[in-house]
């Protein structure tokens, strides 16, 4: 799982925020800047091929298994995007934007399929360890996407750094070779309608089913919503920097590999408050938290340049956002029914991260016309809508005992 885990971060962020940087020192457009490196918006609907996932193997790698099967591809897939991108450059722009959506896409394809595999493999008492092994290997994949390239592109090409990228996908395809198959048997069937609703609607019907109309509506809304806050720091992170009179070696080592380590720091932390006190409890504490650690960001507009401004920024901020991972995972987790693992993970996952993709796409354009402090600011009001809804959903979810929070349904 950490390898599998490093297998997921490490993507992300080339199609997000180290892309940024790549863009903005070739000269694009801030407003561009942002709208192409929301290529991650792919994270956001995976939902929409989650049950091909659930339900076609593919006929190449049959001999793998349903999970390891895609999740090969989609590792093949991430490397040829990533040798795309650094062979085509921005300088040759619209081709380079489809060789980053092929990136975004089987990163987000490979997210589905190690999400369902990570439920599937291991019964529900071990799934908190898998979760926590998970986040360290998502934020090793972090740290060499976002701190070690941005180091390296002070005094290497960005095409070679990408080469390198594809090359570190080398490790996570090994793993998938040698790590075993779900033990979960899957009927196939009889007919093509058949087919299409036990893999698209049954998925959708089965939550609406379990938990009634009204609390799976309010339940979906909240997840839409809480998540607002860090999701829509990405896309305007690194040119943020940069105008803040920040070097590319000190982004790298401030917020990528010291942040890193703050980051896994919380989410062990995370980790240790979902197993005292339950997936519901920590997760509404967290969430306020994460709110109100953009506004550490505020510290940086008259203080360019200052490296102990911005360690404090990056140390409240990253351990807010690591803090927040697990009782987000095992919040989920516990919503999804086994029968339909990949599709409903997916769809509840991509659901967290549509609104910030969202409001990251439009990012460059609202700094333009309010300023970074005011984009910040809107950043964390926006986590209030959200809190309203966690405190009507408190008679459903803040009932459940912790030992049985992160268990999935089904």
């Amino acid at each position: 799982m950490c390898l599998l885990g490093f297998s997921s971060g490490l993507p992300f962020l080339l199609v997000s925020v180290t892309l940024s940087l790549w863009l903005k020192e070739d000269g694009i457009a801030l407003k561009d800047v942002t709208m192409i490196a929301s290529a991650g918006m792919s994270y956001a609907l995976k939902f929409l091929w989650a049950p091909l996932l659930d339900h076609w193997r593919l006929p190449l790698f049959k001999r793998l298994g349903q999970r390891r099967g895609w999740l090969l591809f989609a590792q093949f897939g991430v490397i040829c995007g990533l040798v795309l991108m650094a062979l085509l450059t921005p300088r040759q722009l619209q081709p380079f934007v489809f060789a980053t959506l092929l990136v975004a896409f089987m990163g987000a394809t490979q997210d589905i399929a190690i999400d369902a595999y990570r439920i599937e493999i291991a019964p529900p008492s071990a799934q908190g360890a898998l979760v926590a092994t998970y986040a360290l290997g998502y934020r090793l994949g972090l740290l060499l996407a976002g701190a070690v390239a941005l180091i390296l592109a002070d005094h290497v090409a960005w095409t070679w750094i990408y080469l390198l990228m594809a090359v570190a996908m080398v490790v996570p395809i090994v793993t998938t070779f040698v790590m075993r198959e779900p033990d979960i048997v899957r009927s196939t069937p009889p007919s093509w309608r058949m087919a299409m609703r036990e893999s698209v609607i049954d998925p959708f019907t089965d939550f609406f089913r379990r938990y009634g109309w009204a609390l799976a509506g309010l339940t979906l809304l909240f997840i839409l919503l809480f998540k607002l806050p860090e999701q829509s720091i990405g896309t305007i992170f690194n040119p943020f920097m940069r105008d803040m009179g920040f070097s590319k070696t000190e982004i790298g080592a401030v917020t990528k590999i010291y942040g890193v380590w703050v980051g896994i720091a919380g989410a062990f932390v995370g980790g240790a408050a979902v197993a005292r006190w339950g997936a519901w409890r920590t997760l509404g504490v967290c969430i306020v938290l994460e709110g109100c650690s953009n506004l550490l960001y505020l510290l940086l507009l008259g203080n360019h340049g200052n490296l102990a401004l911005l360690t404090l920024a990056i140390s409240g901020q990253n351990f807010a956002e690591g803090l927040l991972g697990p009782p987000t995972v095992a919040f989920l987790s516990l919503l999804v029914n086994r029968q339909h693992t990949a599709t409903q993970y997916a769809l509840l996952s991509s659901l967290v991260n549509m609104p910030g993709k969202v409001l990251g796409f439009f990012a460059g354009g609202l700094v333009a016309v309010m300023g970074y402090g005011g984009y910040f600011a809107i950043t964390v009001v926006s986590m209030i809508p959200a809190m309203l809804l966690f405190a009507a959903l408190w008679p459903r979810f803040g009932r459940d005992r912790p030992e049985d929070q992160g268990t999935p349904a089904g």
